[in-house]
């Protein structure tokens, strides 16, 4: 059976539910029921098989109590980004490659109707007066949505995937991306509360690791986790609050920022602070609070380099306090900030951590940068495929005050 005559029998079977029945006083389970039996009417002079039955009967049951055609796009566990371009282009992405799908939206109406469910059970709004907003869907993923008329292909909505299981060391190093001696030196560097920000690009894999080098922290610990959108999954910390932000509602009062809960958090008797992604003014307050005795505090922000990612940081400073000296900045952040480390989505849509670097201070009007470990490309990479590993570079580590002050007396 085709694409488009699914659709058909999709929508002929909607239409005569919604003719026939108070869709909002029937019971789940009863709801399927009903769909199968229209089903079987509705086909009952052609073949269908078992799976395209059962496939109809899901995208219709989905279309009224869950989100339609994404419910079924959102089982592929294969496919780690969606991208919605209007309602009949959609796109996602596999394995780092991106293809158009065959399924649309009946029309503009169903695909801003599914908006409205995404953004409602979130308890955030978007409007003509509010129309861009990030949220989050039950099972974690991360949700942008631009309406029209900003969005001049019709609504847009892209959802970034995250696993059912939160990533952890080991299936980082089963990647590739981190070697086992680099594993047990973020332990080290975790475990003595070093403050550590996490750079890349888009889709570089800054959430995931920092899931990731979470698990490090100890249990016993008082964390506080602030997120624009929440989609951390830190597991094993009993003494956990979590709290994303929220959006102005239509009059335009209501919002609260990540400033707002950062500020907050240091009368929440916090050991650690962990902000998702550090984007603007809210750097300041970060950097605050990792120089004023939340030391093990973890972020994360979009640069090119370690050395970007320092000079992204003195802007976004800048946005928060624009009255303050270049180098107040500059030594507040190489005062705050022990470790970057830097990853990037490579040419063959992997994703590598590239660097790892202890700050070392302010000096001469710069920051002072230590390269740890360096990704170094094997000769027998090519353009398909990137091999290689990060690799320890001749420079001592020289921040060693907290790991002693932890009673650790490895040499990193």
């Amino acid at each position: 059976m085709t694409e488009e005559k699914k659709s058909d029998i999709v929508k002929d079977l909607k239409k005569k539910l919604f003719d026939k029945y108070d869709l909002n006083l029937i019971e789940d389970d009863v709801l399927e029921d009903i769909i199968r039996h229209l089903l079987i009417e509705e086909i009952r002079d052609e073949y269908v098989t078992i799976e395209e039955r059962i496939d109809i009967t899901e995208r219709v049951y989905d279309s009224i109590r869950g989100f339609g055609i994404l419910d079924s796009i959102m089982k592929d566990e294969k496919i780690t980004e969606i991208m919605i371009n209007g309602p009949n282009e959609i796109f996602v992405e596999k394995k780092g490659s991106t293809y158009k799908l065959d399924q649309t939206f009946d029309d503009e109406r169903q695909l801003e109707d599914i908006i409205q469910k995404i953004v409602g059970q979130a308890g955030r709004e978007v409007n003509q007066a509010n129309p861009i907003v990030d949220t989050r869907l039950p099972n974690g993923s991360r949700v942008n949505v631009v309406l029209p008329p900003i969005s001049l292909n019709g609504a847009t909505v892209t959802i970034r995937k995250f696993s059912k299981s939160p990533m952890t060391i080991q299936q980082l190093l089963i990647y590739g991306s981190i070697t086992p001696e680099v594993a047990h030196v973020l332990e080290l560097l975790v475990k003595a509360k070093y403050n550590i920000f996490i750079s890349g690009g888009t889709g570089s894999g800054k959430t995931t690791f920092l899931n990731a080098v979470s698990h490090f922290i100890p249990h016993d610990e008082r964390v506080i986790t602030i997120e624009d959108s929440a989609e951390l999954q830190i597991e094993g910390i009993d003494n956990l609050v979590r709290m994303e932000t929220r959006n102005a509602n239509a009059s335009g009062s209501g919002a609260v920022t990540i400033r707002d809960l950062i500020k907050s958090s240091l009368r929440m008797r916090p050991e650690r602070i962990i902000v998702g992604e550090v984007r603007g003014g809210e750097a300041l307050d970060m950097l605050q609070a990792m120089n004023t005795g939340h030391d093990g505090s973890l972020s994360t922000g979009h640069a090119n380099s370690t050395r970007d990612m320092l000079s992204r940081l003195e802007t976004m400073v800048l946005q928060g306090s624009e009255g303050l000296p270049l180098e107040a900045i500059r030594q507040q952040i190489a005062s705050a900030v022990d470790i970057i480390i830097h990853l990037s989505r490579l040419r063959d849509k992997t994703r590598k951590t590239i660097e790892i670097s202890e700050i070392l201070g302010y000096e001469d009007g710069k920051i002072k940068v230590n390269p740890i470990y360096r990704f170094a490309e094997d000769e027998n990479s090519t353009m398909e495929k990137v091999s290689g590993k990060l690799m320890r570079t001749d420079n001592p580590f020289k921040n060693d005050s907290k790991l002693k002050m932890s009673g650790i007396n490895e040499v990193i």
